[in-house]
């Protein structure tokens, strides 16, 4: 009997023989064309549907955490609050960090003080600061009482870092050892200590009787070094410890400038207090990534999940400043309407020079909002950067003027609409270069995000400047 098919209540087995068969059945194998996740969804769904939560949480918790929060996320809320509540404590702790924020939300209302306290008791200190700061003043404070008095200190010691900082995202759990031991005295301490070392690590740091880092040494060169070798002929002195206080951000620079695997992190005195992995660091990087792109289309986070009203609210503030922006530029096209009345071809025309005005500008945006976030456009570099995306806007404004000149005067008929649909293309495109380069400097210079806001302001300049220069030259040579 395959996991999708129910047994009639006089046939029913057991948890136990039930778990035995999902644990024993290959989906994978037996679905080889099909979407993994997707099939494994379906057969837990179906279980739920028709009863057999025992079946549903067989099928569950045989998977790989990554795939049980997929799972989770694409679940419908009444089947995701059974699943929930039939696996308590059997909940891998694992699959929280991996769910999207309102998922997890969900879910850690679902698992109540005691059950959260017990996932985070489980998980990598980072991870369990991760989970602690979506949770709301109240739910944090009876979470973090919860919690054994060993954890609790090291919840609020990170907590009191600022947000994303070093501090809050470094795991305490690590490897140090005083540099004064010998490559045996390391090995028979690891080997004594194993129950409490980290379940992965990739370097042992050295550190001084201050608890200064000297240095690192990698499993790799212990194994190879001889027992008697002391740790300061063979440990890696190239130390370069990262502030607590660093932003997440100057974090993840570094680490892709430097191919770094691990990090130290220090206190204000200098002792090393934590450490930071490279899977985090994917992590950052991603959330940076997602956070720059969500805001340059005028959303503060991923709504995929959130309800309807919620995702109305969240994008309602950025579409009512758009519509004040499309006014404005509106009225500039009001200011030639009887010039339009005359020639009417000029409304056929007048979306060509905004949009292609707004696609170039976009372009030269959206390359200097991401050199800001690498730092690759700085103070030093900007004036000559500037100067390149004024020729680069001047070059793509004479070659498109060129084609757009000429397929109008062929559709028209009328050689000076063709010259000045050219004339308009070419200022509106070289004004579009500056400001793309030019509204995100601004607006970074001010403190101000400048994926947040430069696409509205920079929608409005080249329709301003397009409209004005095409209705304005036409009014001038055609009227």
């Amino acid at each position: 009997m395959t996991p999708d098919q129910t047994p009639t209540s006089s046939e029913k087995p057991d948890v136990a023989e039930i778990e035995a068969r999902a644990a024993s059945y290959d989906i994978e194998e037996a679905f080889p064309e099909e979407d993994f996740p997707g099939v494994l969804l379906r057969l837990v769904t179906d279980a739920i549907t028709e009863g057999d939560m025992a079946r549903a949480r067989a099928l569950f918790l045989d998977q790989h955490y990554a795939d049980a929060a997929d799972i989770i996320e694409r679940m419908q809320p009444d089947d995701r609050s059974q699943l929930v509540l039939a696996l308590g404590r059997d909940l891998d702790p694992d699959i929280l960090p991996a769910l999207d924020e309102e998922i997890q939300d969900q879910v850690l209302n679902m698992m109540g003080v005691s059950g959260v306290a017990a996932a985070i008791e489980a998980l990598d200190s980072d991870d369990a600061v991760a989970i602690i700061e979506q949770l709301d003043e109240d739910e944090r404070r009876r979470v973090i009482q919860a919690l054994p008095a060993e954890d609790r200190a090291v919840i609020e010691q990170a907590l009191a870092y600022p947000e994303y900082s070093a501090g809050r995202m470094m795991q305490r759990e690590l490897i140090a050892v005083p540099e004064f031991w010998t490559v045996g005295d390391t090995l028979s301490y690891l080997r004594s200590t194993q129950d409490d070392l980290p379940e992965t690590f990739y370097e042992v740091f050295v550190v001084d009787l201050r608890h200064h880092p000297v240095g690192r040494v990698s499993p790799a060169r212990l194994l190879r070094a001889q027992t008697e070798t002391s740790l300061r002929d063979i440990l890696d002195k190239d130390v370069e410890p990262i502030p607590a206080t660093m932003d997440q951000e100057e974090v993840a620079m570094t680490f892709r400038d430097r191919d770094w695997v691990t990090a130290m992190v220090v206190d204000d005195d200098g002792r090393l207090i934590g450490c930071i992995t490279v899977d985090d660091i994917v992590d950052v990087i991603d959330e940076e990534a997602e956070d720059d792109m969500l805001r340059l289309g005028g959303v503060t986070d991923s709504d995929i999940f959130r309800a309807v009203w919620g995702t109305v609210r969240a994008r309602f503030g950025w579409l009512f400043i758009n519509l004040g922006t499309a006014m404005l530029a509106a009225s500039v096209i009001g200011l030639f309407e009887g010039t339009i009345e005359r020639v009417v071809a000029l409304a056929v025309l007048m979306p060509v020079v905004a949009g292609m005005g707004g696609n170039a500008g976009t372009q030269t945006l959206t390359v200097t909002v991401r050199a800001l976030a690498m730092k690759e456009l700085t103070s030093s570099n900007a004036r000559r950067v500037i100067g390149k995306e004024l020729v680069v806007g001047l070059a793509n404004g004479l070659m498109f003027a060129g084609m757009a000149g000429a397929v109008s005067y062929f559709w028209f008929k009328t050689p000076m609409i063709g010259a000045v649909l050219a004339c308009a293309m070419v200022v509106n495109l070289v004004v579009a270069g500056l400001a793309g380069i030019l509204i995100p400097l601004t607006l970074d210079r001010l403190d101000i995000d400048p994926a947040v806001s430069s696409g509205v302001f920079l929608t409005t300049v080249t329709d301003i400047v397009g409209f004005f220069a095409f209705l304005g030259l036409a009014s001038v040579f055609l009227i």
